[in-house]
């Protein structure tokens, strides 16, 4: 059997254009309130493999099934890529992501070029 992976945490990124922005500043003052997470930069154009502006959540384990739920209900439309953070940013960002709302297609040729790619142990 394979060894297990650990994860050591977890993203979510908010997906948005100029007419959803309203939204996801909400979402964004909403999800900082009630939760004990880390909020990336509020980015209006593409960047890195991600194709449109986003911001990132970042959140511990442990809160996985308090904010993916609240996530569900409260994204107001928005696309919302939840991925774990295991050592490999390539399979983090696809095999291992799930997507709320409507899946956007990342660029994976930057992941893998300037991602963490290899797990070390």
């Amino acid at each position: 059997m394979q060894q297990a992976i650990e994860v050591t945490g977890y993203h979510a990124h908010v997906y948005y254009d100029a007419a959803q922005q309203p939204a996801a500043r909400r979402l964004r003052e909403a999800v900082a309130q009630r939760f004990e997470v880390e909020l990336g930069r509020w980015r209006e154009q593409a960047y890195g493999p991600h194709p449109v502006g986003a911001y990132q959540i970042a959140f511990a384990p442990a809160l996985f099934g308090q904010i993916v739920p609240w996530l569900m209900l409260n994204r107001e439309g928005l696309s919302v890529l939840l991925h774990p953070l295991s050592g490999d940013d390539v399979e983090d960002h696809s095999d291992f992501a799930m997507w709320l709302g409507a899946p956007l297609e990342l660029n994976m040729d930057f992941l893998r070029e300037h991602g963490d790619n290899g797990r070390s142990g």
